[in-house]
């Protein structure tokens, strides 16, 4: 029961074929694209993340530097101000990757803190959105 129209002897190919193959054809290629846009501003995001690590961690200097001067409420101000400055250095010292792959074995290791963090956090950033408008 096999014909030349279904083995493409007759015009090449099956009826369809044709059309399906160009359809496929067609995904794929906006599939790449949206793919390599995305790739780009993935990278673009990480290059003005990267960018801002040193100022950040010059104004977490600064801070803990008025805390340790300030030594009203020694104990506390100096331990946030270490706190601080160690913050400081960790965000000098590792890129956006190198923090994100510590992110993710923190989370490994602690699921049940990273998740009630990330709930507080969500919250937090709800409220400052809802009170900007």
């Amino acid at each position: 029961m096999d014909n030349e129209f279904d083995r493409g002897e007759m015009g090449g190919q099956p009826e369809g074929t044709g059309t399906a193959a160009r359809m496929k054809q067609t995904v794929k290629e906006a599939a790449s694209q949206a793919s390599e846009k995305f790739s780009d501003l993935g990278r673009k995001t990480v290059d003005q993340i990267d960018a801002t690590r040193e100022p950040i961690a010059s104004s977490l200097d600064r801070t803990a530097s008025t805390l340790h001067e300030k030594g009203e409420t020694a104990k506390a101000a100096h331990t946030t101000a270490d706190k601080l400055q160690s913050t400081a250095e960790y965000i000098r010292q590792h890129d956006v990757q190198a923090m994100m792959g510590d992110i993710q074995e923190l989370a490994k290791r602690y699921p049940g803190q990273c998740l009630a963090v990330a709930v507080g956090f969500g919250f937090f950033l709800g409220r400052l959105f809802r009170n900007s408008d």
